[in-house]
C-alpha cells in the first residue's frame, strides 16, 4: 500500500446497540460516523441487510477508508463445533436467503441468474487485512448472511448445507457487496452469542460474546 492508502481510516459498521456499549461507545445516530480513533471510524447501520447497506454506503468513502469491516455477534450452526464466545473471520460471506423456495427446494438469486455479485452469492473477506488488524488465531470459515434467523433445526442444516456456513448474521455479505462496489477492503467479524436451532433448545451467552467482540474492537483501536 501507498502511503496515502496507509493513511486511510478503517470504517467498523455495528448493527445495534448494544454491540455499540460492548465497543465501549454510545449507541448513534443510524448511518453517521463516529471517530473511535484516530484510525477508526464506526458507523451504527441498525440491524439487517438493508439497514447495513445503506448506512455503510452513506458514509463509505474510498478517499478517507481504506476498508470496512462488519463486526458483531452472530449464531453458530449445530455442525459448526463452535464454541460461544469463539470469534470467526469470515472466509467469505454468502447471502444465504436471496431466492426462492419451490417444492423442489431453494434456488438462489444466483441460480435464477440474478447473481449480487460477479462471484455469486458470496463475498470474500479479505483475511490478511482483517489478521493485520485484529491478529491470528481467530477461526476462519463461511459467514451466513440472513434476513430470517435460524430457529428450527430444519432451517439451520438447510443454511449450513447449501453455503458451508459455520456461522450466520444479518448485515455481513451486505457490508461487503458495498465494499466491493466502492473498491475497499472488506472483513466480517462474528463472536458467537448462541447456537442456532430449535429456539427451545439453543444455548446463549450474549453477555460472553459482547466481552469478546469488545476486546477486538480494542484491538483494532490499538493497532
Amino acid at each position: 500500500m501507498n502511503n496515502q492508502r496507509d493513511q486511510r481510516r478503517v470504517l467498523v459498521a455495528i448493527a445495534s446497540g448494544a454491540e455499540m456499549r460492548a465497543c465501549r461507545l454510545e449507541p448513534a445516530d443510524l448511518w453517521v460516523e463516529i471517530l473511535a480513533a484516530p484510525g477508526v471510524g464506526v458507523v451504527q447501520t441498525g440491524v439487517g441487510k438493508a439497514c447495513a447497506a445503506g448506512g455503510v454506503a452513506r458514509v463509505l468513502d474510498p478517499a478517507r477508508h481504506s476498508g470496512v469491516i462488519s463486526l458483531g455477534v452472530g449464531g453458530a450452526y449445530p455442525s459448526s463445533g463452535l464454541e460461544i464466545g469463539a470469534a470467526v473471520l469470515a472466509r467469505q460471506s454468502v447471502f444465504a436467503d436471496e431466492g426462492i423456495q419451490t417444492p423442489d427446494g431453494y434456488r438462489s438469486c444466483t441460480e435464477m441468474g440474478f447473481a449480487p455479485t460477479h462471484s455469486g452469492d458470496a463475498i470474500a473477506g479479505d483475511l490478511d487485512w482483517a489478521e493485520s488488524l485484529v491478529g491470528r488465531g481467530h477461526q476462519i470459515g463461511t459467514v451466513a448472511c440472513v434476513s430470517t434467523c435460524s430457529g428450527t433445526d430444519a432451517r439451520a442444516d438447510a443454511i449450513a448445507g447449501r453455503t458451508g456456513a459455520v456461522v450466520e448474521a444479518m448485515e455481513g455479505a451486505a457490508v461487503g457487496l458495498v465494499a466491493r462496489h466502492v473498491g475497499v477492503h472488506f472483513a466480517e467479524i462474528r463472536v458467537v452469542s448462541n447456537t442456532t436451532g430449535d429456539r427451545d433448545r439453543q444455548l446463549w451467552d450474549l453477555p460472553l460474546a459482547l466481552r469478546e467482540m469488545g476486546a477486538l474492537f480494542d484491538r483494532l483501536v490499538r493497532n
